[in-house]
């Protein structure tokens, strides 16, 4: 008989090694039956992609390899944090939501939270032709810019241009792929993805995913039923949707189980000293395939047929884990206990029991006061995928909503006392449109909103998470941790205003009389939204994340002379103006006598006129110690 390492080595070839790697950093390139997919590997490492544009709709969609370079593009946007909240509530929460657009959110995350999220659960635009998607990018590029790009013909370039503001399934797959490229790259190896979607793209939906994280990743589609009742409306009733999961690596995805439901708990009716068991059929005529005699407790003899062979029923025996029915013919049963019971393997079909649209709307309703949302999903259903992760996980969600799985996060914290955190990232889409007299008119689906006083559908995520952790609260007020996380740091990522690039434009580096103060072009002010943050502030942000620090990290001030600077571990960060060589000799001072343990400088360039930016260069390089410069714009 051979083991099984001997049974492994006779298929080993001399690239297995290689490839057993390779599978292992990009599992994305092998196909279910584990070969690896070259033509895949090989257009991926294509610059271009003419193909796409002649051959239509199928993978190979319109704007595929605009929606490629989106997925690498870096963010042209600032992070701008909400002092009000985070000063306040949030203070001290390690949850996190970012109102703006996901793409450029994800694209910010890239370093700080590269492999870090556990579970990431989105409900995109679901793409039916109502008016609930229409691509959303105006193509930020000239035509001759998208031409040279993508190696287009003028047709080519006409195709690619014709899915702005349309809801084709090409432009539904432009817009989702690089969220689902930036998604992958922030999870950890053994993270899980689940995606709502209906019949509208779902076969679209498990190509695309196919394709970025590779058919071996791929864990099931779940069939939800969304609907408590059949709607009498049309030829035919559809009741249900489709949850999509997929892990990010194969070899090291961990998937938990769902609680038991309550027909099951229900089964746990028999008790004895060592807890509530259930008892198991060993006595089947029909399933039965093990032929022994065994004596029941009053002498009668039974000789099966049995589940179980006779070395099997003597062990489960010897070890107390037979129960005998004290009637009738005094069967014996097997015992199994709720304690040793760590929950069900969760299928591909679940129903009703797991929550509908309908008690979703009046869970929402109980809470909010008013139905803002046509079809939310129930915290139930939301909990049900969370318990397939970790009691620690770190839980994304980029298309918020109604923040339902903020929701359900902080309810099973309170249930477990887990330590799930999440991120939100919910746009800042309006309930309001502006007509050609200034006034504000409710938008067709937003006038219950707007007239509620929401302006956004953000500020209805944040008041949902707000009004949840009450309730919460005060439903577990007894029993809630200690540490429970009720709140949220709140930020806004936004684009610099245009006359903040302007200045930015005509910034003249020589110049040594700086007239505009560049930083306070990206306070709250400038920037013309709410939070109070500083130009510093938004600055300081927007590079601590670009940096790969988290947004809990501790920033230490330092002062040199009236300049205020800060610090996290050895970097340190100047971006106000009002340095001059008074700081830099400071500056040389303390690294010189190991006050300061320094490995890299970051300085804001439009706030340092170019002879105080060369002393401070010439000083740092005269150092023993090395410490790197680095200049942004």
């Amino acid at each position: 008989m051979q083991t099984d390492n001997e049974k492994y080595n006779k298929t080993v070839r001399p690239n297995t090694a290689f490839l057993n790697e390779l599978k292992n950093k990009l599992p994305e390139f092998f196909t279910k039956d584990g070969s690896f997919d070259l033509d895949k590997f090989k257009t991926q490492l294509k610059e271009k992609n003419i193909n796409e544009l002649s051959e239509g709709y199928q993978l190979n969609f319109i704007g595929k390899d605009y929606a490629r370079r989106q997925a690498g593009e870096t963010p042209n946007t600032v992070i701008v944090p909400d002092k009000k909240q985070n000063g306040g509530g949030g203070a001290h929460s390690k949850n996190l939501f970012f109102t703006g657009d996901n793409l450029e959110v994800l694209r910010h995350l890239q370093t700080a939270y590269a492999n870090k999220i556990d579970v990431i659960y989105i409900d995109p635009p679901y793409n039916t032709g109502q008016d609930d998607f229409a691509y959303p990018d105006s193509f930020e590029y000239t035509d001759d810019q998208l031409e040279d790009m993508f190696g287009l013909d003028d047709d080519q370039l006409a195709r690619l241009k014709s899915i702005q503001g349309k809801s084709s399934h090409s432009a539904w797959l432009t817009f989702m792929y690089p969220r689902l490229v930036l998604a992958k790259r922030v999870m950890k190896d053994e993270g899980l993805i689940f995606i709502s979607i209906d019949d509208n793209e779902s076969d679209d939906l498990r190509l695309l995913m196919n394709e970025i994280f590779g058919e071996s990743n791929f864990l099931m589609q779940v069939a939800w039923r969304r609907t408590d009742n059949q709607p009498n409306l049309g030829e035919l009733a559809k009741v249900k949707e489709y949850i999509l999961a997929y892990s990010k690596n194969p070899n090291k995805r961990k998937i938990g189980k769902v609680p038991l439901s309550g027909k099951a708990l229900n089964e746990y009716r028999y008790e004895d000293k060592n807890g509530k068991f259930r008892r198991g059929i060993l006595l089947d005529k029909t399933r039965g395939r093990y032929r022994y005699t065994v004596t029941t407790k009053s002498g009668n003899k039974v000789n099966g047929p049995w589940m179980i062979s006779e070395q099997q029923f003597k062990k489960l025996d010897n070890e107390g884990l037979i129960y005998w029915t004290t009637s009738g013919k005094e069967l014996p049963y097997k015992k199994t206990y709720l304690i040793n019971n760590d929950g069900a393997i969760v299928n591909d079909f679940w129903g009703i029991e797991v929550g509908t649209n309908q008690r979703a709307s009046s869970e929402f309703l109980k809470l909010m006061g008013a139905r803002y949302f046509a079809f939310p999903k129930p915290t139930s259903l939301i909990k049900r995928i969370l318990n397939l992760s970790s009691p620690t996980a770190l839980v994304m969600d980029f298309f918020a909503g109604s923040s339902t799985t903020a929701d359900a996060v902080m309810q099973l914290n309170a249930k477990d006392g887990g330590h799930r955190k999440f991120i939100m990232v919910q746009l800042p889409e309006k309930t309001y449109h502006t007509n050609k007299d200034g006034k504000e008119i409710p938008t067709k689906g937003g006038k219950i909103a707007y007239d509620a006083g929401f302006k956004s559908i953000d500020e209805i995520s944040r008041e949902r998470i707000r009004r949840a952790a009450k309730k919460i609260k005060e439903a577990n007020e007894l029993t809630l941790p200690e540490d429970f996380d009720g709140s949220f740091k709140h930020y806004r990522v936004v684009k610099p205003t245009k006359q903040t690039l302007e200045n930015i434009d005509d910034f003249d580096p020589n110049n040594t009389n700086l007239f505009t103060n560049m930083v306070e072009g990206f306070s709250s002010k400038s920037l013309n939204i709410p939070g109070d943050a500083s130009g510093e502030e938004t600055i300081l942000t927007t590079w601590l994340a670009q940096d790969g620090y988290p947004f809990d990290i501790n920033i230490q001030e330092i002062k040199f002379g009236n300049y205020h600077a800060h610090m996290v571990d050895n970097h340190l960060y100047l971006i106000n103006e009002g340095w001059s060589s008074t700081q830099t000799k400071e500056l040389l001072n303390q690294l010189g006598t190991n006050e300061l343990d320094l490995q890299t400088v970051v300085l804001f360039g439009y706030s340092f006129n170019i002879l105080d930016l060369r002393e401070l260069e010439n000083g740092l390089k005269q150092l023993d110690s090395k410490v790197t410069l680095i200049k942004r714009y």
